[in-house]
């Protein structure tokens, strides 16, 4: 879906700029497969895959890309805003750090209508450091909200390296100062990351409050279109991370553990590649919203 995403792009098709997903995948897949249908996700500008991972259709998602009505936000959200609120995806946001405290609020809401729902939100290296995050996590422990803090540390906020800007040289650490735990976990394992989630999930849901989450991982790409990553990282790093993919490791482990076959996985991929080029088909066949829509699912509606 990213690969088909960025063609899309460079046709200039997509509204927007593009933030690519590739590389960090394990670490949607490992949390958001802990997950019930009814349990809610927030993400970043980077979201595609936290929105895939909690099942929203393929098709909408690809029109939102491009602006279109049939999208899942009618082709007003675009990839920095899209959301699937029927699959519990309550949408991306390009403000760093701002769906945090929007996740403790959806998780205070589960607490006082007594459900057992669980809220979970990403957010990167560079959102850690801000208050937005510590409130938070301040908040979730006092009153044990069923929140999972999720940092996909990929290393750089946009060109900034992790080791310059966080203090203390962990995400997780930080958790000590709120009394909630707090795990770093190979973010190129999905396993890895699924073991995680599903212990920070099960706290959650039993009322023993939130869980800090520091995945560690790697874009493979750059910050958007525009962002040569070469200009502050060495071709070395990159091929560390590249060579430790985690898609790769995956089915490695599914052959050597023989769950499945080489026919089987090449039966997947056909499966998704059929996928996207119908989502793109979906896409190029639907209208743009009429332009009487621009006053609809707003919240203030002002004309002259």
């Amino acid at each position: 879906f990213e690969e088909e995403a960025d063609r899309q792009t460079n046709l200039g098709n997509v509204v927007g700029t593009l933030h690519m997903y590739c590389g960090e995948e394990a670490v949607a897949v490992g949390v958001c497969s802990q997950l019930r249908p009814d349990d809610y996700v927030l993400g970043t500008h980077r979201s595609h895959g936290h929105c895939l991972a909690k099942g929203a259709n393929i098709s909408e998602m690809m029109a939102e890309l491009l602006g279109k009505s049939t999208g899942t936000g009618k082709g007003k959200g675009g990839t920095m805003h899209i959301a699937d609120i029927n699959k519990g995806m309550l949408g991306a946001n390009g403000i760093v750090g701002s769906n945090i405290p929007v996740a403790t609020g959806v998780a205070l809401t589960a607490k006082v209508k007594g459900t057992d729902n669980v809220s979970v939100v990403f957010f990167g290296d560079g959102a850690s450091s801000q208050g937005a995050l510590h409130e938070s996590m301040n908040l979730a422990s006092i009153w044990a909200l069923p929140v999972i803090f999720v940092c996909e540390n990929n290393r750089y906020a946009e060109s900034t390296p992790f080791e310059y800007s966080v203090a203390g040289g962990s995400v997780s650490n930080r958790a000590d100062g709120y009394a909630i735990p707090g795990v770093t976990v190979d973010g190129q394992s999905v396993l890895d990351v699924f073991e995680v989630a599903k212990e920070a999930v099960g706290r959650a849901r039993a009322g023993e409050g939130p869980t800090l989450i520091e995945a560690q991982t790697y874009r493979y790409l750059g910050h958007a279109g525009h962002d040569d990553p070469l200009t502050y990282r060495s071709e070395e790093e990159q091929k560390y991370y590249m060579d430790r993919d985690c898609i790769t490791n995956f089915k490695n482990y599914i052959l050597d553990s023989s769950i499945a076959n080489e026919e089987d996985l090449d039966n997947i991929e056909v499966d998704c590649e059929a996928a996207v080029a119908k989502s793109v088909e979906f896409a190029d066949n639907s209208p743009f919203p009429e332009p009487d829509a621009l006053h609809e699912d707003v919240y203030t509606n002002y004309k002259n």
